[in-house]
């Protein structure tokens, strides 16, 4: 298979403190810094027009937005959603991400097939739009049910083409399962992964100062057909802004940049 260049993105939910003060700036400080795409977490009430006209002017790919679902009722989660949609094409994007489901601390096989409709009406809407929907994962879902993981009996409920897998790879490793086992097992549907690293005890980390073998999914990228890498940084150091530039810095030195 043909060698695909990566490229390197941001999660913007890890500039949260900025964002909220100033969002078209922060994407300014993000693009400066070197970072190549970015994975939206609200838009603090600019519009698709402004925003895209922004990411074109920094020359930042989108891709994709974390947009989550409300699981109160399905008529509530798909009125709620059709008006993403909507922003979502104006901007350009191609996923659409649910950042997380509600699973209660000891599910049973019905709690986790309960939110297979919202998925599934969820996808339909998206899928109908021409964008791609997905879901992200925590570490709960890795928990298994009746023996089998809840990831797994969700994107084993509903097709490929339907919903993608967005690996948070550092919470997989958390969940106890294998990053690399993960995007072989799905390849072909981890368009984009999540780059967050953790040491023991499920301490988040700065990145390349955790236990997660990064350099393991970076040898499956191809195969796997990852086309982004997106940082996600919940804890610094010193503050998000150096996190990230350090984050970037982690990919210069694995050669990547």
């Amino acid at each position: 298979m043909a060698h695909q260049v990566q490229q390197i993105g941001i999660q913007m939910y890890t500039l949260r403190d900025r964002t909220q003060q100033d969002f078209l700036g922060t994407l300014r400080e993000v693009a400066d810094l070197g970072y190549e795409a970015v994975e939206f977490a609200g838009y603090f009430g600019v519009s698709a027009k402004e925003l895209r006209d922004t990411l074109d002017g920094l020359g930042l790919a989108a891709p994709s937005a974390h947009i989550g679902l409300d699981f109160s009722g399905l008529t509530e989660m798909k009125s709620a959603l059709s008006r993403e949609i909507e922003y979502a094409q104006e901007l350009g994007l191609q996923y659409i991400i649910t950042p997380s489901a509600p699973v209660p601390q000891n599910p049973s096989l019905d709690d986790v097939k309960r939110l297979i409709p919202f998925f599934e009406q969820a996808s339909e809407l998206v899928v109908a739009a021409g964008l791609k929907y997905g879901y992200h994962n925590h570490a709960y879902e890795f928990q298994k049910v009746d023996g089998k993981a809840i990831i797994d009996i969700w994107l084993e409920s509903i097709p490929e083409e339907r919903m993608i897998a967005e690996f948070d790879l550092g919470w997989v490793q958390v969940g106890g399962a294998s990053p690399a086992d993960y995007i072989s097992r799905y390849a072909g549907r981890v368009p984009i992964v999540h780059i967050k690293d953790f040491g023991a005890g499920g301490v988040e980390k700065e990145l390349g100062q955790g236990e997660v073998d990064f350099q393991k999914v970076f040898d499956l990228a191809d195969a796997s057909g990852i086309l982004y890498y997106m940082v996600e940084q919940e804890v610094y150091i010193s503050s998000s802004l150096e996190s990230a530039k350090d984050c970037l810095e982690y990919f210069r030195k694995m050669g990547m940049l």
